[in-house]
């Protein structure tokens, strides 16, 4: 069982929320984005698991919900080693982004969702991965990802990428 901290809209402490249950009607959890960029400007994308219930295969960034008592930073660093293998540095990153949503799309999400930008250059080490929420992962360029929105492969919900990768033509916004 799963357990996140709920919050207000003001990202307040005002109880608890088990994963899974419906969300109480002003509260919101917390949610990291990462998003990993290498020296040639490539991002690394994660293809999810066919066993996920929902957007199976569908790409994405890595990311996912803070634990209970948890907060964002540590949250994203643990997001990334669980799902890729890779232990990223704290100081190898920044937040760029807070959004406060209701909606992803026509998805109910009611979440708080922290966007994460590392800078990293090495391997995938997927086989290091704690989960198999991940069915393969690799670099791609700013078109491949833009493809893959486009074509409806990737998940939905990430609408986050244009606030750090130039010239997004908009459609992730």
């Amino acid at each position: 069982m799963e357990i996140w901290d709920l919050y207000n809209r003001n990202r307040e402490i005002i109880g608890e929320h088990i994963r899974g249950t419906e969300m109480p009607e002003g509260g919101y959890h917390l949610v990291v984005h990462i998003w990993i960029r290498n020296s040639e400007g490539k991002y690394l994308m994660t293809q999810r698991s066919a066993n996920k219930k929902t957007y199976p295969l569908a790409w994405e960034c890595v990311g996912g919900s803070v634990m209970k008592g948890e907060e964002s930073l540590p949250a994203a660093l643990r997001e990334v080693q669980e799902e890729v293998g890779i232990v990223l540095h704290s100081e190898n990153g920044r937040k760029v982004l807070t959004q406060i949503r209701d909606f992803a799309g026509k998805v109910r999400v009611n979440d708080i969702n922290d966007v994460y930008l590392f800078e990293y250059d090495g391997l995938i080490p997927l086989a290091e991965a704690t989960t198999d929420e991940v069915a393969q992962a690799k670099w791609m360029s700013r078109d491949e990802i833009m493809e893959l929105y486009r074509n409806g492969d990737m998940v939905k919900v990430i609408k986050d990428l244009s606030y750090f990768m130039e010239d997004t033509e908009g459609i992730f916004v």
